[in-house]
C-alpha cells in the first residue's frame, strides 16, 4: 500500500526581543527561541514541515512597531510565496499591538500562510483558534500599556524629586552619573546672554551678538534667535526641573537668579513691536540734531498727550524763539518723517553706485573685502531694521545721516560717507566676512 504524498511546508522562524541588554552574549535570548522554535518544526518532520534557511532577528526593537528590519523582510519573502508557515516561541515577539496584528494576520491570509505559537498551540486558520489569538493579543497589549504608564509614573515621580531624566542637557550643564553639574564657561555665556537681553530686549540683535563673540550650540552649529527665546524660556536656568509644565526644585544649580528671570520674562511677554512703541517716547529722537528747516534753523524734538495716545512732533527752533507764522514750516510729524527718511535709506542701500563707493571705502581699511560683500552687508539691514530697537536704530542714523533739511517741496537727505562705510564693516563683520 503506496504512502500518501505529503506536501513540504516551508517554515520561517520569527525571533525578537525587546532591549538590547544580553544580546552581546554568545548564547541569547534570540537562540533560545530559535532552539525551541527548531525542535517544534522538527517534531512536525512527519507532517511535511521544513525550516527555510534564511534567519528573521530583530534585536532591541519594541513589539509595539511594525517597522523591524527582520519582520519587512519576512513580510517581503511571504509576499514573494517563500513562507508557508511562520512559527514564533510567543504570540507577542510577533507584535504586541492587537491592531498591528490583524494587519499581519490579513498578509498571513492573504497569502495562505499559517501561524503558530510554539508555547501557546493554535492555528489561525479556524474561527477557535482566532479567537484564542484575540484574547492573547488583548492581554500582550494590556501588559505593554502598564508597562508604558508605570514608566511614565516613574518619570512624573522622578521629576518631582527634582531628578534629571535624561535626554539632551540644557546649554550650560554637563551630564555625570546621571545629575547635571555645572559646565563653567558655557554657564557665563548664558549669564552674559541673559544680561545682555536685558539691556536691549531684542533676541534678533543679540543672536548677532551672539555670533560675533562666537558662542555656539555644543555641536557646533550657530545659535540663532528660535534658540535664543528656547534659552530665556528653559526653567532649568533658576534650578527647576520641569514635568509637563509644572515645575519642581531641581537637585542642579541655578545659572540665574529669579529677580533676572522675572525682569526677563517681563520684557518676553510683550511682542517685538509692542516693546518698540513702549519704550519710543524714552529713546532719543531719530531725527534729534539732524533735521533743518527751509531757513536753516534745527528741529527740535517734542511730543504730546492727548486721549492716552502719544503723539510725536518736530518742531522748528525759529517758531520755538518768535512765534506760528515764523517759518513756513512750524512743526512736521515725527512718524511721517522719520518713515520718509527710512525709506531713502533703504533705496540707498540697494543702489548699485553706493554699494560700489562702500566697497572701495572699506578696501582701504581690509584688501580682503569683495564687491559681493558689501553689497550683502548693505542689504541685510533693509529687512532686520523693523526689528530693532528704537536706541539701535536712532545709532544707526545719526552714524549715516549728516543732515536732513525739509522744505515745502520734500525733503534732502546727506549721507556721512564713512559713516556708511563704518556701518557696512560692522555687517560684514557680523556675516563673518571681516576678521
Amino acid at each position: 500500500m503506496t504512502k500518501p504524498i505529503v506536501r513540504k511546508l516551508r517554515c520561517a522562524i520569527y525571533t525578537r526581543k525587546s532591549s538590547e541588554e544580553g544580546l552581546e552574549q554568545e548564547f541569547n535570548s534570540l537562540h533560545a527561541q530559535r532552539e525551541a522554535c527548531e525542535a517544534y518544526i522538527a517534531s512536525q518532520r512527519s507532517e511535511g514541515w521544513v525550516l527555510v534557511r534564511d534567519q528573521y532577528d530583530d534585536g532591541g526593537i519594541s513589539g509595539g512597531t511594525l517597522e523591524r528590519p527582520g519582520l519587512k523582510r519576512l513580510l517581503e519573502d511571504i509576499e514573494d510565496g517563500l513562507v508557508d508557515v511562520v512559527v514564533v516561541y510567543k504570540i507577542d515577539r510577533l507584535s504586541r499591538s492587537l491592531a498591528d496584528f490583524a494587519k499581519l494576520v490579513e498578509v498571513f491570509d492573504r497569502n495562505g500562510v499559517t501561524f503558530v505559537s510554539v508555547t501557546q498551540s493554535f492555528n489561525t486558520t479556524t474561527s477557535m483558534g482566532r479567537l484564542t489569538l484575540n484574547i492573547l493579543l488583548s492581554f500582550a497589549q494590556f501588559e505593554r500599556e502598564v508597562t508604558a504608564e508605570r514608566i511614565r509614573d516613574k518619570v512624573a515621580a522622578s521629576r518631582r524629586k527634582g531628578m534629571w531624566m535624561g535626554g539632551v542637557p540644557p546649554y550650560g550643564y554637563r551630564v555625570e552619573n546621571r545629575k547635571l553639574l555645572v559646565d563653567e564657561e558655557r554657564a557665563e555665556h548664558v549669564r552674559w546672554i541673559f544680561s545682555r537681553f536685558l539691556e536691549i530686549g531684542s533676541c534678533t540683535v543679540l543672536a548677532r551678538e551672539v555670533a560675533k563673540r562666537g558662542i555656539r550650540t555644543p555641536r557646533g552649529n550657530p545659535i540663532d534667535k528660535k534658540y535664543l527665546y528656547r534659552m530665556l524660556n528653559n526653567r532649568a536656568y533658576i534650578g527647576e526641573a520641569v514635568h509637563k509644565g509644572d515645575g519642581y526644585p531641581g537637585e542642579h544649580d541655578a545659572l540665574i537668579n529669579r529677580e533676572m528671570w522675572d525682569r526677563v520674562h517681563a520684557i518676553l511677554q510683550e511682542s517685538p513691536r509692542k516693546r518698540a512703541a513702549r519704550t519710543r517716547a524714552n529713546t532719543p529722537a531719530l531725527l534729534k540734531g539732524l533735521l533743518f528747516g527751509p531757513d536753516g534753523a534745527a528741529f527740535s524734538p517734542t511730543h504730546t498727550r492727548k486721549g492716552g495716545r502719544l503723539y510725536r512732533y518736530y518742531v522748528s527752533q525759529t517758531v520755538l524763539k518768535h512765534g506760528a507764522g515764523s517759518c513756513p514750516i512750524g512743526r512736521v510729524p515725527a512718524g511721517e518723517i522719520e518713515t520718509a527718511v527710512i525709506d531713502q535709506l533703504r533705496t540707498v542701500f540697494r543702489q548699485p553706485e553706493i554699494v560700489a563707493g562702500t566697497w572701495k571705502a572699506a578696501r582701504a581699511h581690509n584688501d580682503g573685502i569683495a564687491e559681493t560683500d558689501a553689497q550683502a552687508a548693505l542689504q541685510q539691514l533693509d529687512p532686520l531694521w523693523d526689528e530693532l530697537f528704537p536706541a539701535e536704530q536712532a545709532r544707526i542714523v545719526a552714524l549715516l545721516v549728516e543732515r536732513v533739511d525739509v522744505d515745502t517741496d520734500g525733503l534732502n537727505l546727506r549721507l556721512r560717507v564713512d559713516g556708511l562705510t563704518a556701518l557696512a564693516q560692522e555687517m560684514m563683520a557680523d556675516l563673518g566676512t571681516v576678521a
